[in-house]
């Protein structure tokens, strides 16, 4: 131990002189001339004014961190050139400079609210695009760890680890938010998936947080490199670390010491798991103040009490099952046989719709679930149904009763639910993931017609100018057809590519081109990420077909406007067409 420790000083002062050099010689934002002064300077040093080794040695590491905090100040200044993303603006028809006109007040306020919406998934299509495109940082009232944090925050509540992995590994010689990187080792570790959490480390090598830096070096030692694992250890133990847990941990793993400390921690994922992973006889009982994580991990490791052991004359552990489920930590299947382990009278049966009301809430869901797998009449299952429902939802427990409930409603016959029950049928049947619809044409019908093919990039302008006009001279023979929100909405959009229509034909209808003046003033402005994240907050909860044609009609407008008609053709082909 001792020989590596001295060892390691040398490797630290290597490992230093390194960086600095490789830092010079890359594309980083680093000052040259000065640097070329300083090389002179040098130059010009005769060797009788040498320093000794040891000066020099100090004098060198203390020039190399001077000149790291120099780097890590240049790559947090918002006025230096930085970019932060995954897509390159021209996949998207953005702008490297969508950002830097706005006031950073404003896309402080319009983010926040964001990001307490229930965002759909067309919504948060569009928020992903503007939030992970390559662009310089907005310049004014708000500074880069603010932005940076936004993306962050987005990353994380989106929980697409795949999609975090990708960008931390494209950013990382960025300075990024360490609480990003402990998401997604900690989702991982969570799920009992430690080889794919340690696979970031591959890719990721400069972190100086203790947590990520702890978890490299189990990850290390997991995976039998614990000769570069005590180089990481020792030099961490040099710069002052203290943590007496994980050194008890980290003797135990590398076989130093036998005697295990079998104290518990749970005040993070990993001092949780390394306390499992040492002791074979580990137990833990959770309780309502038990991190979610935590819990999510005993469920995912097998850890969790099982159901048929609970004491059902235990209140609270009974409540506990019903969270946890609610938590996606025990499953609906488990809480709805420790359901069917209550016992009741005939008389509680026969009164169920009344009875479980002066009953302990749960005891009550208890004897609904029961009531319920009695019934066979299709109307007192919705009633019976829709009662455990509340309950549920009163409790804040509604995930708990999510997957069961539609189980429940697909074994119905849907032509025969009572019209007071139809959108409660609706809001809680789970419709499986259709098969891609293909769209059918209606050459009678303008945004349904054969056009919506240039859409799709396989029509010509000229083509697509050829039979709208076509289908114009047929319609202007028709005095009976309406042009509707849709039709217009096409017509426009092709208009906007170039695509001439005849003047005659133009007076059959009257363009919209109405967009809000608060957005209209962002497009002049060239404040294109503003503008995005204005339509994003339009759609917000809600799919692009639920909108509205008048909404969808400005939305088009607008994307027309920015020349979005990569985005703006999906959403087109998304609308528009019937489809079977």
């Amino acid at each position: 131990m001792k020989i590596l420790k001295q060892s390691s000083k040398l490797i630290f002062l290597l490992v230093l002189f390194s960086f600095f050099t490789s830092k010079i010689n890359s594309n980083e934002a680093v000052d040259i001339w000065n640097l070329n002064k300083e090389k002179k300077k040098e130059q010009n040093i005769s060797t009788n004014d040498l320093k000794s080794d040891d000066e020099d040695e100090i004098s060198q590491i203390s020039l190399e961190n001077k000149n790291i905090e120099i780097l890590k100040e240049e790559n947090l200044d918002k006025n230096k050139i930085l970019l932060v993303g995954l897509y390159d603006p021209a996949e998207n028809n953005l702008d490297i400079d969508m950002w830097t006109k706005t006031d950073g007040k404003e896309i402080i306020k319009i983010l926040k609210k964001i990001q307490n919406m229930n965002l759909s998934k067309d919504s948060n299509s569009i928020l992903e695009k503007v939030m992970l495109t390559n662009s310089y940082f907005p310049k004014i009232n708000i500074t880069s760890e603010e932005f940076l944090k936004f993306k962050t925050n987005f990353l994380i509540k989106n929980n697409d680890l795949e999609l975090i992995k990708k960008y931390i590994i494209i950013n990382k010689d960025i300075i990024l938010d360490p609480n990003l990187i402990n998401f997604y080792l900690n989702s991982y570790l969570s799920s009992s998936n430690l080889e794919k959490a340690c696979e970031i480390f591959n890719d990721l090598k400069n972190f100086d947080d203790n947590y990520i830096i702890k978890f490299n070096i189990y990850c290390l030692i997991n995976n039998d490199k614990t000769e570069e694992a005590q180089l990481i250890y020792d030099l961490k133990k040099e710069q002052g670390f203290e943590d007496q847990l994980f050194d008890k941990r980290f003797f135990n793993l590398m076989g130093y010491d036998a005697e295990i400390d079998k104290t518990i921690s749970n005040k993070n994922l990993l001092d949780f798991h390394l306390s499992h992973r040492i002791d074979p006889n580990f137990e833990f009982k959770p309780n309502e103040e038990t991190p979610k994580l935590i819990w999510k991990y005993l469920s995912s490791s097998n850890l969790l009490e099982n159901i048929d052991l609970i004491d059902l004359e235990d209140v609270e552990k009974v409540k506990i099952i019903e969270k946890a489920t609610h938590d996606e930590n025990y499953t609906e299947k488990e809480l709805f046989e420790l359901y069917k382990r209550f016992e009741f009278n005939l008389n509680q049966y026969m009164t169920a719709k009344d009875a479980y009301k002066t009953m302990q809430s749960f005891e009550g869901r208890a004897l609904l679930y029961q009531r319920l797998l009695l019934t066979i009449d299709q109307n007192e299952i919705l009633e019976l149904a829709s009662k455990l429902k509340k309950s549920f939802l009163d409790d804040g427990i509604n995930n708990a009763f999510r997957e069961e409930l539609s189980s429940i409603l697909k074994n119905l016959n849907q032509s025969e639910i009572p019209p007071q029950y139809s959108s409660f049928y609706e809001k809680y049947l789970i419709v499986d993931d259709l098969k891609k619809k293909d769209i059918k044409f209606n050459n009678k019908i303008i945004h349904q017609s054969k056009i919506l093919d240039y859409f799709a990039g396989k029509y010509s302008k000229d083509k697509a100018e050829k039979e709208v006009n076509e289908l114009l001279k047929k319609i202007k023979k028709n005095k009976e057809y309406i042009f509707t929100t849709k039709d217009i909405i096409l017509l426009d959009s092709l208009k906007f590519d170039g695509i001439k229509i005849k003047n005659i034909y133009e007076k059959l209808y009257q363009s919209n081109s109405d967009i809000p003046p608060d957005i209209q003033a962002k497009i002049q402005n060239d404040e294109i990420a503003m503008v995005l994240l204005r339509i994003v907050e339009i759609i917000g909860e809600d799919t692009l077909e639920d909108i509205g044609s008048e909404s969808l009609s400005f939305i088009v407008n607008i994307l027309n406007q920015l020349e979005m008609d990569m985005l703006r053709n999906k959403i087109l082909l998304q609308v528009l067409p019937f489809k079977v």
